[in-house]
């Protein structure tokens, strides 16, 4: 069955589609720099313009329901994508390409015991100037398909300028809930897209998923207590690490600094070495988990810990992910929900678009040099519509070979 570009994810046979799922995913685990807010413009660029998987309004669906989910919206949405295009198999092929590669580079670099300080490296810029032009790419597009008109655009404005004022995970829950409330009462309802593939339907299942899901969380913490075990204490906080927190990358960082470095696991030092590694690879800064447990000060560390670690913080993604995913068209096929997802869409655009203000420029623009290099890649990608990874390269060599200059 042929994809049609303005439609929702197709089914394929199983076996091209995990091949095409694995290799999209590592396309993005290899060139997805700048953090989670650019990612949510590289997925859009590659499943929604490169290959036509789903449309903008599927795409900006799943979006508002992993970011009402916690754990890291992005690596929510790549399970996503990829659970509904190749069943379960496919959502975590599709995670394993977009965290690998970041993954693999952090414990080379935890295993190298490096505590090189990358926060002045002007190739490090450079992936920032990147990132710029990929959430602006983003913003534009969504803007256009997700909140035409004036009433929707009035709505962006507005979450935007409010996200800016009261930066906070809170304020963005509130944002959407008020965008949901605009879309519910002022705004007309989209047409129903199709459903879910029946692969990803079985609600029994799903419930077995979130029944898991809540079991670890409270069992984890008892059996830590009554097993003598450092390899139970490390799943264990990363499991709660990847459950509690709402936000994604840089809002479980204060969560395991107080889990590994009052305790001694880790010194703070190392700690903030890591950190500054994590901001320098591609893909989802929840990754830095693993440069955590192969640093370990005792047993499992390296590999060991870093496997451990890894799995602990994603595997309540995997479980909230598909333990939602069958529930969320029979919630969102009403119209009144519809019409409520028509005010989160524009929301969201909003909350792009303050996101794109700050921290993404605020955070690579520190120049008047920067702004013509960021403005030169959006050109590359906007317009040109050069490949990212080609606009990676070229803004970290224009970002490195200006170190320096004014």
């Amino acid at each position: 069955m042929a994809d049609s570009p303005d439609g929702p994810v197709t089914p394929v046979p199983r076996g091209p589609a995990l091949a095409e799922v694995l290799g999209a995913s590592l396309r993005l685990g290899l060139t997805s720099f700048g953090g989670p807010i650019a990612h949510i413009g590289y997925f859009r660029r590659e499943y929604v313009e490169r290959r036509h998987w789903l449309d903008d309004r599927r795409f900006a669906d799943l979006l508002a329901l992993c970011q009402a989910l916690p754990g890291p919206a992005s690596s929510q949405l790549g399970i996503a994508i990829g659970t509904l295009r190749a069943g379960r198999v496919g959502g975590f092929v599709s995670w394993l390409g977009f965290t690998l590669p970041s993954a693999v580079a952090l414990v080379a670099f935890a295993m190298l015991t490096s505590t090189a300080d990358l926060a002045e490296a002007g190739w490090v810029r450079g992936l920032k100037l990147a990132a710029v032009a990929v959430v602006a790419h983003a913003v534009l597009s969504m803007w256009r398909s997700l909140a035409p008109g004036a009433v929707r655009s009035v709505v962006v404005l507005v979450a935007a300028g409010a996200a800016l004022a009261w930066p906070s995970p809170v304020t963005q829950v509130a944002i959407i809930a008020a965008g949901a409330v605009v879309g519910r009462f002022v705004l007309a309802a989209p047409a129903d897209a199709p459903g879910m593939p029946s692969e990803v339907r079985g609600r029994r299942v799903a419930v077995a998923w979130l029944v898991s899901f809540g079991l670890l969380l409270a069992g984890l913490p008892i059996l830590r207590e009554a097993v003598a075990s450092q390899a139970l204490a490390l799943a264990e906080t990363f499991y709660r690490a990847g459950s509690l927190v709402f936000g994604g990358g840089h809002v479980v960082l204060p969560l395991l600094h107080e889990s590994v470095v009052p305790p001694g696991w880790i010194g703070d030092d190392r700690f903030l070495a890591g950190y500054g590694a994590a901001q320098a690879v591609p893909g989802p800064l929840f990754t830095f988990s693993a440069f955590l447990g192969a640093s370990m000060a005792t047993a499992p560390t390296g590999i060991a810990g870093a496997i451990i670690a890894l799995v602990a913080i994603f595997l309540p993604s995997f479980l909230l992910v598909w333990g939602v995913l069958p529930f969320w068209d029979g919630i969102r096929s009403r119209g009144g929900v519809r019409r409520a997802l028509t005010g989160i869409n524009a929301a969201v655009v909003g909350l792009l678009l303050a996101a794109l203000i700050d921290p993404v420029w605020t955070g690579a623009v520190g120049r008047p040099l920067d702004a013509l290099i960021a403005a030169g890649a959006a050109v590359l990608l906007i317009a040109l519509r050069a490949p990212p990874i080609a606009v990676v390269a070229v803004t970290a060599a224009a970002a490195e070979l200006t170190v320096g200059f004014g």
